[in-house]
């Protein structure tokens, strides 16, 4: 087997390993409709997906009308979180993926997501790969920044004791594909669809250096890969 060309691997969460935005975005439709937002789950997708919702309050108090509060913030998670744990599934191909890297690298892979921890740890919990990801789950909540700014992916290079520019990026929407490429990591994107997930093109767009769209084919592409290589 040749040597594989990177130091580590740092994953996204949602939309990447665990199917979580179609759960996620029904949930905020709903609790924002109860603030008198009257908003489709396809519309929070297009305007949500990739974002912390935290960091979306200027829009929702300006539809809304009402302050995005603590309180509120923390009933949609726990709302959320209970619908995660009756419905969520697995991207297909993604746990049979970690676990083959997770083994090529020894353990060197991380998840760096810009949802909050305790989402992050019950989604890997749910789909069976926390294991994997023990002591290297980074959240951008617990950040200075999050995504697009590079801050957790920096973070989880660090833990890692990897540099930035040896660790592959996997993202599937462009507030994260910003986030990887500013670190200085080589982002590839995941676009199985444009449902839930950013296009192909608007992922080359924000710096991403390949396009995927089946998980299955992660470890290989990954193994396979050369610097000289781009495009997708």
């Amino acid at each position: 087997m040749p040597e594989f060309p990177f130091d580590a691997i740092l994953f996204d969460c949602d939309g990447v390993l665990v199917d979580s935005e179609p759960i996620t975005n029904r949930v905020l439709a709903e609790m924002l409709g109860e603030l008198g937002w009257c908003v489709s789950v396809e519309e929070t997708m297009r305007i949500f997906t990739g974002k912390a919702v935290k960091d979306e309050r200027a829009l929702i108090e300006a539809r809304t009308g009402a302050a995005l509060t603590p309180e509120w913030l923390a009933a949609f998670r726990e709302r959320r979180n209970e619908a995660i744990e009756r419905e969520l599934i697995e991207i297909p191909g993604a746990p049979l993926a970690v676990r083959a890297l997770h083994d090529a690298l020894a353990g060197r892979i991380a998840v760096a997501s810009g949802a909050d921890r305790r989402k992050v740890e019950l989604q890997l919990a749910k789909v069976g790969i926390l294991d994997c990801f023990e002591g290297r789950i980074f959240s951008g909540h617990e950040m200075p920044r999050s995504k697009p700014h590079p801050d957790v992916y920096l973070a989880a290079a660090q833990a890692l004791a990897v540099e930035p520019g040896r660790c592959a990026v996997i993202e599937d929407t462009v507030t994260g594909a910003r986030a990887g490429v500013a670190a200085g990591a080589t982002v590839f994107g995941y676009s199985p669809s444009d449902t839930g997930h950013s296009s192909p093109a608007a992922l080359r767009a924000a710096g991403v250096t390949h396009v995927f769209r089946e998980m299955a084919q992660l470890p290989a592409l990954l193994t396979a890969w050369s610097g000289s290589q781009g495009g997708g």
